[in-house]
């Protein structure tokens, strides 16, 4: 068992689901908010929201984020990440991760608002927010196939 958590294979296996688990969540929540955004707050649908809302938050977002950061962290004491000659796209990674928990963040207090019925941002706003997401995703992943310095 020793040699199986050793593995660096095994560690960016697990990074890699983590992370697109938590990304898909992180592309569905800005579009459920964009949607709930559009619906009276109090109606049948502001509480569906609610519900779907909480449940990706708290089911599949949160653990996911963690399984992230805890199998990154682990990927990265395995691999030796402060070895001399590993470049800096690494410390570059880290700050667009950081960026990702910050709206992530960001998204649990915005759900919040909207079970008080104190949401006062627009569709639209949730929608760029979701693109901004999108390029921080593609912008990650560039970095660690490329690895471009």
């Amino acid at each position: 068992m020793q040699d199986v958590m050793q593995s660096p294979d095994l560690a960016l296996a697990l990074h890699i689901i983590a992370f697109t688990t938590w990304m898909s969540g992180m592309f569905y929540l800005p579009r459920l908010y964009a949607y709930h955004a559009a619906v009276p707050a109090g109606s049948e649908m502001d509480k569906q929201f609610q519900l779907m809302e909480r449940r990706l938050l708290r089911i599949i977002v949160n653990p996911a984020m963690v399984a992230t950061l805890v199998f990154g962290g682990l990927l990265a004491h395995i691999t030796g990440y402060d070895r001399p000659g590993t470049g800096h796209w690494l410390p570059v990674k880290l700050f667009l991760v950081l960026t990702l928990v910050t709206m992530h963040g960001f998204m649990a207090r915005w759900r919040k608002s909207f079970v008080r019925g104190e949401n006062t941002r627009s569709p639209r706003f949730y929608k760029i927010f979701n693109e901004i997401i999108t390029v921080l995703f593609m912008a990650i992943v560039f970095l660690v196939v490329f690895k471009p310095f």
